[in-house]
C-alpha cells in the first residue's frame, strides 16, 4: 500500500516511516522542517519527501492523490509553549488536522491515524487511565489535540473514513530532541555536581520506549475492526522525575544534588500523574511492550551521547 506519513522528519514519524518500508510499503513524507530534521528521514528507494505546512491546501491535496492511508504525526508538540502561544497550537493542531482531514476526503483515501496524547484525561481520577475516561485538559495542547480527535470522529461518520487515534504515554528513545531524559543528561553533562528539575520530582508518569511504540501504532493500525476508534499506548509502570534523575545520573556514573522550581506542576498544564490502563490495546491485538525501562533509557542515552547540544 502507499502511506502517507505527516510529521514524517519528527522523531517518531521518521522511526514510523521506517517500519512502514520494513513491512513493504510505499511511503510519502510530509513535513514542513519546522522542527523535524532531515536526518530523520528514511534513506530508502520507496520513499518520497515533501516539504510544505499541512495547512497548504494545494500540496496536501496533491500529497493524498493515491495514497491508501494516513498516519498523521504532525503537530505542535509543547505544552508548555501552548500557554504562551494559544492561537498558533490551536492553528496548526485543529485547523491542520482539519485540512488533512479535508485532503483525506476529497482525495479518497480508506482512513487516518491520529496521534493524541495521555494529556488529553488531564488530572484524571482513575488509574490506569481508560479510554473512557473523561477528558478534561489542563492544558492548551491538550484540548487542541481532544479537538482534533473530536474532528477524526466525526469525519469517520459523516465520510466513511476509518478513523484510529491513538493516545501516547510519553515516548523516548533515539532521534528524540526533548523531554525529560533529554534534558537531564544535556544539564548534567554541562554541570555534574547539581542537577536543576521544575516541579518537585515527584511527578509521576508513564514511559514507552520508540520500538514499542511503533508496533504498537502500526498493530493498531492492522488490526482495528472499528471504523473508529482511540486506544491508549503505554507501559504498565510508572517512574518519578527522581527516579528517571536517577536513571540518567547513575548510567553517567554522577550522584548530582537535585534543586527543584516551580512547585507540585514543573509548568502551566503539566500532569503531574499519568499511567494509561492499555488492556484494549492489548486485548485486540496482542500487542505488550518489549523493552524494559532500564534498557530503553540505556540504549537513549548511548545515542545521546553521540549527539551535540
Amino acid at each position: 500500500m502507499r502511506m502517507l506519513v505527516t510529521g514524517a522528519a519528527g522523531f517518531i514519524g521518521g522511526h514510523l516511516s521506517d517500519k512502514l518500508l520494513k513491512e513493504g510499503h510505499e511511503v510519502l513524507g510530509v513535513d514542513n522542517l519546522s522542527a523535524g530534521s532531515l536526518e530523520n528521514l528514511p534513506k530508502h528507494k520507496e520513499f518520497e519527501f515533501m516539504r510544505f505546512d499541512i495547512r497548504s491546501r494545494k500540496p496536501m491535496g496533491e500529497a493524498c492523490r493515491g495514497v491508501d492511508y494516513i498516519f498523521h504525526l504532525a503537530a505542535d508538540p509543547l505544552v508548555k509553549e501552548s500557554a504562551e502561544r494559544p492561537i498558533d497550537s490551536f492553528d496548526i493542531n485543529v485547523h491542520g488536522t482539519v485540512d488533512v482531514l479535508e485532503a483525506t476526503r476529497k482525495a479518497g483515501v480508506k482512513g487516518m491515524l491520529f496521534t493524541s496524547t495521555s494529556a488529553v484525561y488531564g488530572d484524571a481520577k482513575l488509574f490506569p487511565t481508560p479510554e473512557t475516561h473523561p477528558t478534561v485538559p489542563i492544558s492548551n495542547y491538550a484540548a487542541s489535540k481532544i479537538a482534533a480527535e473530536a474532528y477524526v470522529s466525526s469525519y469517520s461518520s459523516t465520510y466513511g473514513i476509518r478513523g484510529t487515534v491513538l493516545r501516547y504515554a510519553n515516548i523516548f528513545g533515539p532521534r528524540s530532541g526533548h523531554g525529560v531524559m533529554h534534558d537531564f543528561y544535556f544539564k548534567l553533562k554541562k554541570n555534574p555536581d547539581e542537577l536543576h528539575m521544575f516541579g518537585n520530582g515527584k511527578q509521576t508518569k508513564s514511559y514507552l520506549y520508540i520500538s514499542d511504540c511503533i508496533d504498537a501504532t502500526v498493530t493498531a493500525f492492522k488490526k482495528q475492526k472499528a471504523s473508529f476508534d482511540i486506544f491508549n499506548v503505554g507501559s504498565d509502570r510508572t517512574y518519578t522525575v527522581d527516579e528517571i534523575a536517577g536513571f540518567v545520573g547513575k548510567h553517567m556514573g554522577l550522584s548530582p544534588k537535585y534543586s527543584y522550581e516551580g512547585g507540585e506542576r514543573g509548568w502551566v498544564g503539566d500532569v503531574t500523574k499519568m499511567r494509561l490502563d492499555v488492556r484494549k490495546l492489548k486485548k485486540l491485538t496482542g500487542w505488550k511492550p518489549k523493552v524494559s525501562m532500564k534498557e530503553g533509557v540505556r540504549l537513549y542515552l548511548e545515542w545521546l551521547s553521540t549527539q551535540k547540544v
